[in-house]
């Protein structure tokens, strides 16, 4: 196991007196002893947890101002860059899914356990604590494709990757997102919606987001395949919300994005965004229109200005988002939970 070394050691004797409570104050999950910071080096920590949910508290700052973000598993941003003054505290908590495989669920089995990195232009972690989440701690499933999916490289990201740094602790997210999917194809593996569909509790979000791969999935069957997922996550007492397709930065000479490149109608002529406006308005299910609102946002930056959110300047690649751009397509997203109340407005991190 990793040890935590006398740099970070430092920290923490000065945080002792201040904010830092010790271990026992912070209470246990099912009388187990929470994980500490005995399990980290400077820029990183590891806990030998079993598949789970898991709520986390840091205690940020240090000596000298600091600024500290964290990530874990397969590059999820779990808490946003926070800035802490010098010689003062901060308190900060989320929770964690931790999952085999980590990642995409067609990927490497990863790391067993829970991985944290610290970064931040000036990382300083006091203190740290991780406790199994209560049983009924709600989680947001997400069904996906690239666009969504926790992406194992850079410069990729996909907007379920950055979400859950827009969440505090009491909801997580378990990103079950896929690249090369189609609704189809998602059905079909059973590493796919067979795996996710029995994992489903009462209370659960499930955002669906599948179009980009459909590509040659005619419209009568496309609809029968998001009824079908619609109905699975109902069968199990969860909450179905259906997300449209992000749009492909695909701009015709007056600077819109009015084409059909862009706004996800396959060869077929099947309007995608359309099909799953009118799924969710025939089946009473709530709707994140983000074709409409990424649609908005890409046009008012314009041809230039846009790149930035996807990969155009790396990859000449207008569909896959950058880290900037996966992290403004979350907090999209974020926004949306909130506006429809499909979260507690307590469990959304809007700052």
């Amino acid at each position: 196991m990793r040890r935590f070394n006398l740099a970070v050691l430092a920290v923490v004797t000065l945080s002792a007196g201040l904010a830092a409570a010790p271990a026992q104050a912070y209470g246990s999950h099912s009388g187990q002893r929470p994980l500490g910071i005995e399990n980290c080096t400077v820029t990183a920590c590891h806990f030998d947890v079993p598949p789970g949910t898991y709520d986390v508290k840091v205690l940020l700052g240090g000596e000298a101002a600091s600024s500290t973000s964290v990530t874990g598993e397969t590059r999820r941003a779990l808490l946003p860059e926070t800035a802490v003054p010098a010689g003062e505290r901060v308190a900060r908590s989320f929770t964690v899914n931790v999952r085999t495989p980590e990642g995409e669920p067609t990927g490497p089995d990863g790391t067993p356990g829970l991985d944290l990195l610290l970064g931040g232009s000036a990382p300083a972690l006091a203190d740290i604590k991780v406790t199994p989440a209560a049983r009924h701690t709600r989680r947001i499933f997400l069904v996906g494709d690239s666009t969504v999916c926790d992406q194992p490289g850079d410069p990729y990201s996909g907007w379920g990757q950055q979400l859950p740094q827009y969440l505090r602790q009491g909801l997580s997210v378990a990103n079950y997102a896929d690249s090369g999917e189609s609704t189809v194809t998602y059905l079909a593996d059973s590493r796919l919606w067979a795996t996710v569909q029995p994992r489903i509790r009462p209370g659960d979000l499930v955002l669906i987001q599948l179009a980009h791969n459909d590509k040659t999935t005619d419209e009568a069957t496309y609809r029968a395949n998001l009824e079908a997922l619609v109905a699975g996550v109902r069968e199990k007492g969860g909450e179905p919300v259906l997300v449209t397709p992000v749009v492909r930065r695909w701009f015709n000479s007056d600077g819109t994005l009015n084409n059909n490149t862009a706004l996800l109608v396959n060869g077929l002529g099947v309007d995608h965004p359309a099909v799953i406006r009118s799924v969710a308005a025939t089946h009473d299910v709530p709707l994140i229109d983000l074709t409409a609102k990424t649609k908005a946002l890409v046009e008012s930056l314009g041809v230039e200005a846009s790149k930035a959110l996807y990969l155009y300047n790396e990859k000449r690649d207008n569909t896959h988002t950058s880290v900037h751009g996966a992290t403004v397509y979350a907090g999209l997203v974020r926004d949306e939970l909130a506006a429809r109340h499909l979260v507690p407005e307590g469990l959304v991190r809007v700052g």
